[in-house]
């Protein structure tokens, strides 16, 4: 196979809270490979993001981690991220939850915990309305733009609902086809190329 045909270089875009980062086929960072994440801070002090597209081997859900949830179906929770796997992050679309980040326009991070609990426990069914993470994608000071500089990362606007779609094993591929025939080569680029 011809490597070269996947010489593509980054799209250069700016990051920014919001913004989606993805993956170059060539990384090979364990935690970072095939990745999807969206940003929900950037500024002059560095970048935090939540993985979109990685969950945990054996599964893990809220119901098992906080206590009040054993009556209530299964909710899982999916890896953001390396760093403080022992936090909780949630990303969600109610606009009047209490001390809730507004990332982009009907997406929000974290906020009152009981009042989101509240919510759960009177709705039951949060699929397309909350997801849960541990753990968080994080870079120092201007880490993320020499890495996009690097060709580490594309950056792009959100297109996904990211609340709802659930096909974490595409989401990747997925989301460098809509950016276009030019990054869905990418997509064709095989995990293991020794392998084939």
């Amino acid at each position: 196979m011809d490597m070269n045909l996947f010489n593509i270089v980054s799209n250069q875009e700016l990051p920014c809270k919001g913004k989606i980062l993805i993956s170059s086929p060539f990384m090979n960072d364990i935690h970072f490979m095939r990745s999807v994440i969206l940003l929900v801070e950037h500024d002059q002090e560095g970048s935090v993001g939540l993985i979109m597209n990685k969950n945990f081997k054996l599964n893990l859900y809220l119901n098992d981690l906080m206590p009040g949830f054993e009556n209530v179906k299964k909710i899982p929770v999916y890896k953001g991220g390396p760093v403080g796997c022992d936090t909780l992050f949630y990303i969600h679309s109610l606009e009047n939850l209490e001390g809730a980040i507004p990332i982009m326009p009907g997406l929000y991070l974290n906020g009152n915990f009981e009042q989101l609990k509240n919510f759960i426990l009177n709705n039951g069914d949060i699929e397309g309305v909350v997801r849960f993470f541990t753990g968080y994608a994080g870079w120092n000071a201007n880490q993320l733009e020499d890495e996009i500089n690097e060709n580490s990362w594309l950056v792009t606007e959100n297109q996904e609902n990211l609340l709802s779609n659930l096909n974490l094993k595409q989401l990747w591929k997925n989301s460098l086809h809509k950016m276009g025939d030019k990054y869905a080569l990418w997509a064709k680029y095989p995990i293991y190329p020794g392998l084939n």
